[in-house]
């Protein structure tokens, strides 16, 4: 099969996915760059392969030929694409697991994409999103996780209907701010955990605060707060190896 006119309407619909409402509506989102697809490939969410014409297709996977043209109108790379992913969005239900990031009205997608690609690096089991925070398929997400999304749990709900169910589960949330909190090296052990971060400027909500079970922060010289993917990355990968 061939696309060469940008006007197509399936070219049309694709193009949308770039808009939540849209992904939403769908169900539906783009994966650019070579890697990145094969990774959604091997998830098994793979709806429509398209390749540039003149290009050869190194998937194995039956293709639609499309022109510069189309390619241009649904790359959001500077340089133009030679392949392209429509894939289809699969829910995520809450797992029943030992250790967990939750994300509370993170707005950066970056952000977002590289704290799921921290936790599955680290063994995290299950990521959830506030319904506030940047989507999981922003393209942008989608490049900062790496592909971590396609293989570790990302759930996103209501993040106080979020750790109410965790707490049922026997998951203590520790929630990540310089309010009455403690240092991650005085963190007692626990089998069952959750790490809280907040949004970028204004940290966690205080009435979201108030559902968790600990404060903790990170002992710091000069500066009072981090990049919130930083501080991720610090404290996951201190109470991952230090509460056993």
């Amino acid at each position: 099969m061939e696309i060469k006119s940008a006007d197509n309407q399936n070219v049309k619909k694709w193009e949308k996915l770039r808009q939540k409402k849209y992904r939403d509506e769908y169900g539906l989102f783009i994966v650019q760059e070579k890697h990145l697809i094969s990774e959604a490939i091997s998830k098994g969410v793979l709806e429509h392969l398209l390749v540039r014409e003149g290009c050869s297709n190194p998937f194995n996977k039956e293709a639609i030929t499309v022109s510069d043209k189309v390619m241009k109108k649904l790359s959001s790379n500077v340089s133009l694409n030679d392949y392209i992913a429509i894939c289809r969005i699969e829910k995520n239900e809450l797992p029943q697991a030992n250790s967990y990031i939750l994300l509370e009205n993170v707005q950066d997608p970056g952000n977002v994409g590289t704290i799921i690609r921290t936790a599955y690096s680290f063994g995290y089991d299950c990521v959830i999103l506030s319904e506030e925070c940047a989507s999981l398929y922003n393209e942008k997400t989608i490049q900062a996780s790496q592909g971590a999304l396609f293989h570790i749990p990302v759930v996103t709900m209501n993040i106080s209907e979020a750790i109410g169910k965790l707490h049922k589960m026997g998951v203590k949330i520790f929630a990540t701010t310089l309010s009455s909190s403690h240092f991650i090296s005085e963190t007692k052990p626990f089998e069952k955990y959750g790490l809280l971060f907040g949004n970028e400027g204004q940290g966690l909500k205080e009435e979201t605060v108030k559902l968790c079970d600990e404060n903790i922060k990170i002992e710091m010289a000069n500066f009072e707060s981090l990049n919130v993917a930083v501080a991720c990355g610090i404290c996951a990968y201190y109470i991952k190896n230090n509460l056993k």
